[in-house]
């Protein structure tokens, strides 16, 4: 986890999460990979994670270690921490990005992939806080790169190629 401080360039990395009370551009590429901003207007502090599986099923076993690589276990803690900066749930908006299906085009495979049940993932947790999603863009057969200002809550959005072309 990192925080941010002054005006920081920063890179998320997968697993990793930035929450952040200082200007700060955060920049991430996802795949199957779901990133989760939650931000608060009123009080100009946002927060995001770059997730790369849908659940934690041993939540418990290390309780002190911050599996942010999780998408449950990382909405959790972006909760947590708002609620630890005393900033209300009902001042939250949250945005959701991410989750592509980068490899059904190769395999074939008619499973549901990881990128959907990232975001269903996502979604449910979400719902469970009753946080209010009021921007996405989930899904589909591309990967995404974003930047994201915590201070202002912006979340800047690229949809790259195809990474995997037949020749």
């Amino acid at each position: 986890m990192t925080e941010a401080t002054g005006l920081s360039r920063i890179y998320l990395e997968p697993g990793d999460l930035v929450f952040s009370l200082e200007q700060a551009e955060i920049a991430t590429i996802l795949g199957s990979c779901i990133a989760v901003v939650l931000y608060s207007s009123k009080h100009q502090v946002g927060t995001i994670c770059h997730a790369m599986l849908p659940y934690n099923i041993r939540p418990q076993e290390r309780p002190e270690r911050k599996d942010f690589k999780y998408v449950d276990s990382a909405i959790h803690y972006m909760v947590a921490r708002f609620d630890a900066h005393r900033i209300k749930r009902h001042n939250l908006i949250a945005k959701v990005f991410g989750g592509a299906d980068v490899l059904r085009a190769a395999t074939n495979v008619r499973l549901k992939s990881v990128g959907q049940q990232n975001i269903e993932s996502a979604l449910a947790v979400l719902g469970s806080y009753r946080l209010r999603i009021v921007a996405s863009d989930v899904g589909g057969d591309r990967g995404r790169k974003l930047v994201f200002f915590p201070h202002t809550g912006q979340v800047f959005l690229k949809r790259l190629s195809k990474s995997l072309r037949e020749i």
